[in-house]
C-alpha cells in the first residue's frame, strides 16, 4: 500500500508555511480557509470554551483514504501524543505483506 500524507486545516497558506518551517513538517499542508473540506468531512463543529462561549472550529481528526478514494478508517478527536503509532499500526494491519520474488 502506498501512503501519502496531507495535512488540512482552516489556517492560511502563510500560517502553514510558518508551521512547516518551524516544525520541519515534510508533507504538504493544505489551506481550507473557507472550511469547505472540513464541512464535507463532518469536522467543522460547534465547540464550547471553558467560559461557556460557543464558536465554530475543526474537530481534529485523521482520515485514512484508500487508492479508490474511499475512507476506510477515521480517528476522531485526535490527541497528538501516540497518534502516529496508532495510524502506522492500522496501516500495517491493512497492508498485505510484501511478496518476495520467486
Amino acid at each position: 500500500m502506498t501512503v501519502s500524507v496531507l495535512g488540512v486545516s482552516t489556517d492560511t497558506v502563510e500560517s502553514h508555511a510558518t508551521w512547516k518551517n518551524k516544525l520541519g513538517i515534510p508533507h504538504p499542508l493544505l489551506a481550507d480557509t473557507d472550511h469547505a473540506v472540513a464541512e464535507r468531512y463532518g469536522v467543522w463543529v460547534e465547540k464550547t470554551r471553558p467560559d461557556g462561549a460557543r464558536y465554530w472550529g475543526v474537530a481534529r481528526s485523521t482520515f485514512l483514504i484508500d487508492e479508490d478514494g474511499r475512507v476506510f478508517k477515521v480517528f476522531p478527536r485526535v490527541k497528538v501524543e501516540g497518534h502516529s503509532k496508532e495510524v502506522l499500526d492500522v496501516l500495517r494491519i491493512s497492508s498485505p505483506p510484501a511478496q518476495s520474488p520467486e
